[in-house]
């Protein structure tokens, strides 16, 4: 039998003190409130397990594991939509919860299952077990596509927002959670399966659910310290044109000579002023420097340009990159030189671009055109 109280005194203490931090860490957002209200509640399904084995049988069956899915789903939202509300439509998310919080005081005394091995017993309570295995693992589902949905679309976006790509903008690191937090719950339904249809492992796969909790409130709230508010005006502008964008432009009122015009303003100030040497470029700054708002802006890059922004800033950072390349002033940069001094504020991107645009990596392509070797 494995013990799992000091995993349950370890993820209790660590998910309250990770809690209070992210509640009062500033700026305050309602993000941040959504990640606290998570770890309080790790924080109290531990200490109802401690209690459950220690003091008083508290409930028949985990009811909080139910609020999970949601959270996560929520945190994601309201983090990707800076300065987005909560709205009281979205406790619908929680009725589950509500209900199997409910179901579980009133079989209190008669838990569903003590002995997973006993899960098909044919008993008056087996119908319930039923039901509420087959909820959870749709609350699990449902909340995790969701929430990868809602970070693919996140990170589609920004390539209209933004020239470069960091962590703090991708939430790279959510999606990951997001993705582990699904495979690590689909291993415990196949522990429980085999714990189900026999004695095939020698313990019980609720430990594993609280050792991943408690590993998982660790790296959420490590990461959730250090990630700051999702570059706030940007996102806004983003937010508030969000309609028009899927209405595909249809009701922008931009006719094809304005839109001609923009894009010969945007090419010559692309060639003039070079504003792709921010490293930090956004299209909130093009707009600012062009006058050309920044709906117009998306617009014109998408229909006659026929590229997005990232695409767009990129490809004359990548050909300012290569015009170096030939200058013998540059001979004794380092490629990773040049590229920051480009524009490029992420090597990854820098070299996954490069190769996408010219089909030869950055070293290849500079050997072949000036000779030199890093």
């Amino acid at each position: 039998m494995v013990n799992i109280e000091p995993v349950l005194y370890i993820g209790t203490t660590q998910s309250f003190f990770a809690g209070l931090l992210i509640a009062t860490k500033k700026p305050t957002t309602t993000a941040n409130r959504v990640m606290a209200a998570w770890l309080f509640m790790i924080c109290i399904e531990m200490i109802f397990a401690l209690l459950n084995s220690k003091v008083i049988e508290m409930y028949s069956f985990p009811f909080i594991t139910f609020t999970y899915g949601p959270l996560l789903y929520l945190y994601i939202s309201f983090m990707t939509t800076p300065g987005r509300k909560f709205n009281p439509v979205e406790l619908i998310h929680f009725v589950p919860f509500v209900v199997f919080f409910t179901v579980s005081v009133v079989f209190r005394s008669e838990p569903l299952v003590r002995d997973l091995r006993g899960f098909f017993e044919p008993d008056k309570l087996m119908p319930l077990r039923m039901v509420y295995s087959v909820s959870f693992f749709l609350s699990i589902t449902t909340y995790s596509i969701l929430s990868f949905i809602k970070i693919k679309k996140h990170q589609s976006n920004l390539m209209d927002l933004t020239s470069f790509t960091s962590q703090r903008i991708t939430l790279n690191w959510l999606k990951v959670l997001a993705i582990s937090f699904y495979v690590v719950y689909i291993i415990v339904f196949i522990l429980g399966g085999l714990k189900i249809l026999g004695n095939y492992i020698p313990f019980d796969p609720y430990f594993v659910v609280f050792a991943f909790i408690a590993l998982f409130s660790m790296v959420y709230s490590f990461y959730g310290i250090k990630q700051p508010v999702i570059f706030g005006e940007v996102l806004h502008n983003e937010r508030n044109g969000e309609k028009k964008e899927a209405e595909k432009y249809s009701r922008s009122g931009l006719k094809d000579e304005q839109a001609e015009e923009y894009l010969t303003i945007l090419l010559d100030y692309m060639e003039s002023e070079k504003p792709y040497l921010d490293g930090n470029l956004t299209i909130h700054d093009l707009s600012q420097k062009t006058g050309i708002s920044r709906h117009y802006i998306t617009q014109v890059l998408n229909e006659i340009y026929g590229k997005n922004f990232f695409t767009f800033i990129n490809e004359y950072r990548t050909r300012e990159v290569i015009e170096r390349f030939s200058d013998s002033r540059y001979d004794h940069y380092t490629i990773l030189a040049i590229a920051f001094d480009s524009g490029f504020n992420s090597k990854s991107t820098f070299n996954s671009f490069f190769k996408s645009q010219t089909g030869q990596t950055p070293s290849k392509y500079r050997e072949n055109i000036a000779g030199i070797t890093e």
